[in-house]
């Protein structure tokens, strides 16, 4: 028996109706399994705290008054303690540039050998990423510590972990990217003849270069904040300044407030100057086209 046009308009919501309170039941599952986990993970660290989370939050923004009502009383010394903090700002900086620039090429050259219709081994594609998974599953701090412990304390576990790290994030981006490019250019340097590399710097470099930029800046800003705490477990820099400060406590919280403003103030500056270079990066040949 055929259906007349309103059956079938029945049967389109009646079926509308029943997927969307299949969704609510679903969220509601999903909000309840979370609300779940929170209080018991919660709970979990409340019992493993040495204070107590709950008797411990009135008394939160003791230590932020303590440090500025001594920067207060000695506002005069700041400039002082911020020039002599500055060099160990620079060789923060430094760590987080070289293990950028370290990060990205390596992540340039492995996220090509882990793409489709770009790997010198494509039996291997499946390894390379796993080799991707691998390095931006463990943080920093957990590798910093390791090689502290090997290498002893100063910036170069910092950068080295930094850079492990950062190769696996970009190593992801990177693929994505790559993933988007062009492959006639490829096929046709193949045609006459060119090597693998030949192949990536001429044909897929030029293509994809603008976004390799764009998250490289992006992911130097996040390594300054990473080489910053890395500092607090001995890996050099103003993060290593900060924890001595904070460590002798009253009588150094002028000292804490200085560094505190040095690495704001750096953080912002890099964030501004890497905002404005990836949109023009970004949208700058977009905004030129255009105009």
């Amino acid at each position: 028996m055929l259906k007349t046009p309103d059956d079938k308009q029945d049967l389109i919501t009646l079926s509308y109706l029943e997927m969307m309170r299949k969704k609510r039941i679903y969220s509601l599952i999903l909000l309840i399994v979370f609300v779940a986990l929170l209080v018991g993970g919660f709970l979990t660290a409340e019992d493993r705290n040495a204070g107590g989370f709950i008797d411990g939050l009135p008394r939160i923004f003791d230590f932020p008054a303590s440090v500025l009502s001594e920067a207060a009383e000695k506002i005069s010394e700041l400039p002082t303690h911020m020039i002599s903090y500055f060099p160990a700002l620079v060789e923060t900086i430094n760590i987080a540039a070289a293990s950028t620039l370290i990060g990205a090429f390596l992540a340039m050259f492995l996220s090509m050998l882990a793409t489709r219709g770009m790997a010198l081994w494509p039996k291997l594609i499946p390894l390379f990423r796993r080799i991707l998974d691998v390095m931006r599953a463990i943080p920093e701090v957990v590798i910093a510590l390791v090689l502290i412990f090997v290498l002893g304390g100063g910036p170069v576990p910092a950068m080295i972990a930094i850079a492990f790290h950062t190769t696996g994030a970009l190593g992801k981006m990177f693929s994505e990217v790559n993933e988007n490019a062009s492959l006639k250019p490829v096929d046709g340097l193949s045609s006459v003849g060119a090597n693998w590399a030949q192949k990536m710097g001429l044909a897929v470099v030029p293509q994809v270069a603008p976004n390799y930029l764009s998250y490289a800046l992006m992911r130097f800003e996040i390594n300054i904040r990473a080489s910053a705490i890395l500092g607090f477990v001995g890996a050099g820099g103003i993060g290593y300044e900060l924890k001595n400060a904070i460590s002798w406590g009253q009588g150094r919280y002028d000292d804490a407030a200085a560094i505190f403003l040095l690495l704001f103030g750096t953080i912002v500056l890099f964030d501004q100057l890497s905002s404005h270079f990836r949109d023009r990066l970004t949208y700058g040949r977009e905004v030129e086209l255009l105009s």
